[in-house]
């Protein structure tokens, strides 16, 4: 699945221009905890997450992220957005809970990451 369909399925809105929309996007993993996200993503994953502090920009130098979508509506600081720019990091964000949001794009076929 590519980041445009994922901006359109979510109603999403793309936090900065650093991003190629043709990118394809191979699984998904939605969490708020940190441990979760370390333990779980094996593999290059877009994180869906209502965690807005720095050391979830931090956390995709140590894990193979391909990008987050922030849910609740929830946009991170500028400081954030521009970690993650740096890093060509692509960060979004959907009015959409987290279940909502997983949904939709399990349905649209992206599948679960590798556990």
């Amino acid at each position: 699945m590519k980041i445009r369909e994922i901006l359109e399925l979510l109603e999403g809105q793309l936090l900065h221009e650093n991003v190629d929309l043709d990118q394809d996007v191979s699984c998904a993993f939605g969490s708020d905890l940190i441990s979760d996200i370390l333990h779980c993503t094996k593999e290059q994953t877009l994180l869906l997450t209502g965690l807005t502090n720095p050391q979830i920009i931090r956390l995709s130098d140590m894990i193979d992220l391909f990008g987050i979508v922030f849910v609740r509506g929830k946009i991170p600081p500028k400081d954030i957005v521009e970690m993650a720019e740096e890093r060509e990091l692509p960060l979004i964000s959907t009015p959409f809970t987290l279940y909502k949001s997983s949904g939709l794009l399990f349905n649209a076929g992206l599948r679960s990451c590798k556990i």
